[in-house]
């Protein structure tokens, strides 16, 4: 796993400079931003309130604090001292020239600097640039904070070293690069996406379809394909046991038809202007660009954990990406040290977990239980590898109590004790508190088995794991034991005390 940058400097804040923002500061990186625009700060608040609320619904692993967000007052200001440079300004080649000259001036000599332009040459932008070799296209695409593409162009000047670098920093913010393999005006994804939307264009000129029939056509039928499986997997597919030689010989000779005007461009008058713009706004049905974001980010969280569970296309990039943020909070955890009691990260309660009733439904109230236990098993040891290693930990018992409710934007936290432990098992109490008042939302009290996973039966945990949950219970002695504990524990036996291993009473098979 790549080491993530302490810093790094952003030079523009629109659509594209607030996602790259997004990005970096959620995953804990400290980000210097330059823009000049009066509306900079605005664009990139919105977008940054976007993606909060994106990844709260994206994943349930852990993320790390929040990195802190500097303005710069000029491109030197912003570059000095970072770790790694995204420049993002309007797509103009004398603008982006200039600034890349100053930017690579001031930054360090062996600091990376990539563009997000769509579509203007590397060999141009890195041609008036100090150290041109450190230099590369890092085209993302909208939102940036959760599509994972990014395009690596290298120009002709670019090292080898500068495109590993890159891609290595890209995959560690969850990201998917993409090197295109040669130097090309728009690149390879911006290419194809220009042929559709000449062809969509013309369709709607020649009063073949409306902006609406247009893309239901798109979002009904082959835009679900590309989603997991993209052109060629797609085509190959219709070829049935042929493959792609049977498809190309049954379809190919349409290619010479005129079907399509990919070869020429209609000419955006003002009458097909104000047709286009005037059937989207028919389309939009009065829903502001705001709430047309939250739903685009809304549908793409869901078709993403979608694709996660069959670890096919975007699908894979998030399962590894969730992979590695568990790594990153384990190391965390380490480092933090034990807490007495362990208090998980403070979390804000989103609109989507109310229920009819207006307040949080109880599967999220389990939903914060399970990320505290999961911290605690981060704590003592149990991790991805360990995992791996064909060993965990189950919960096989829950007492859930309901003491207060938790409405839309309350901030709370869960702190977790825990009672008592032997070989095989463990004792939790945790506790769901409102952090503005300290009231008391929510307790539940679990027994955790310790499970050989590829046996399927319970097993004494690993010596480095019962001595860090050791530390832990000797951390927790002397905590008051909660009224509420004392309703778990009939499945293996009397509940335990800490520091007070109780044996278990045969065996205990976890559920499958």
């Amino acid at each position: 796993m790549a080491e993530l940058p302490r810093t790094v400097a952003l030079l523009g804040g629109g659509v594209i400079g607030g996602g790259w923002a997004a990005r970096f500061l959620l995953n804990g990186i400290d980000v210097r931003l330059y823009d000049p625009g009066p509306e900079a700060a605005r664009t990139v608040d919105a977008v940054l309130a976007n993606a909060r609320r994106a990844l709260r619904r994206l994943t349930l692993a852990p993320l790390p604090p929040e990195g802190a967000l500097t303005w710069a007052g000029s491109p030197e200001e912003a570059v000095r001292g970072a770790q790694f440079v995204q420049e993002s300004a309007p797509e103009r080649e004398d603008v982006k020239c200039a600034l890349l000259a100053v930017a690579s001036r001031a930054a360090g000599p062996e600091v990376v600097v990539a563009s997000s332009t769509s579509g203007l040459l590397p060999s141009r932008l890195q041609a008036g640039m100090a150290r041109p070799e450190r230099f590369l296209v890092g085209h993302p695409f909208n939102p940036v904070y959760l599509l994972p593409l990014v395009e690596l162009v290298p120009g002709e000047r670019t090292a080898p070293e500068t495109l590993e670098r890159a891609g290595a920093l890209y995959r560690a913010l969850g990201m998917r690069p993409l090197t295109v393999r040669r130097e090309v005006e728009a690149f390879l994804a911006d290419r194809l996406l220009e042929a559709l939307w000449r062809e969509a264009l013309w369709l709607v000129a020649d009063d073949v379809a409306t902006v609406e029939e247009v893309d239901d056509a798109i979002r009904f039928g082959a835009g679900l394909r590309w989603a997991a499986m993209g052109t060629f997997l797609t085509y190959r597919i219709g070829g049935g046991e042929g493959g792609m030689r049977h498809f190309l010989r049954q379809f190919g000779p349409a290619l010479q038809l005129p079907w399509s005007r990919l070869t020429d461009v209609p000419e955006l008058t003002e009458a097909l202007a104000e047709k286009l713009a005037a059937q989207s706004d028919a389309q939009a049905a009065g829903r502001s660009a705001h709430e047309l974001e939250r739903l685009r980010d809304d549908c793409l969280v869901s078709v993403l954990q979608a694709l996660r569970a069959h670890g096919e296309g975007a699908g894979a990039v998030l399962a590894e990406y969730e992979r590695s943020l568990m790594r990153r909070g384990t190391a965390g955890d380490a480092e933090a040290g034990i807490a007495a009691p362990l208090l998980a990260p403070v979390a804000e309660v989103p609109p989507e977990w109310l229920d009819y009733n207006g307040h949080a439904h109880e599967s999220r109230y389990l939903q914060l239980f399970g990320d505290a236990t999961d911290a605690l098993l981060r704590v003592i040891g149990v991790d991805a590898a360990y995992l791996a290693g064909g060993a965990s930990y189950y919960t096989v018992e829950t007492c859930l109590s309901h003491l207060g409710q938790a409405r839309a934007g309350d901030r709370v936290q869960v702190a977790t004790h825990l009672l008592g432990h032997d070989a095989k098992r463990l004792h939790l109490f945790h506790s769901l508190h409102d952090v503005a008042d300290g009231r008391p939302l929510a307790t539940a009290e679990q027994m955790l088995l310790h499970v050989d996973t590829r046996r399927e039966r319970a097993a004494p945990a690993a010596p480095a794991v019962l001595e860090r949950v050791a530390r832990v219970a000797a951390a927790h002695a002397n905590l008051p034991r909660p009224e509420q504990a004392g309703r778990v524990g009939a499945r293996g036996g009397t509940p335990m005390r800490s520091g007070r291993p109780m044996p278990l009473r045969g065996r205990i098979t976890p559920p499958r």
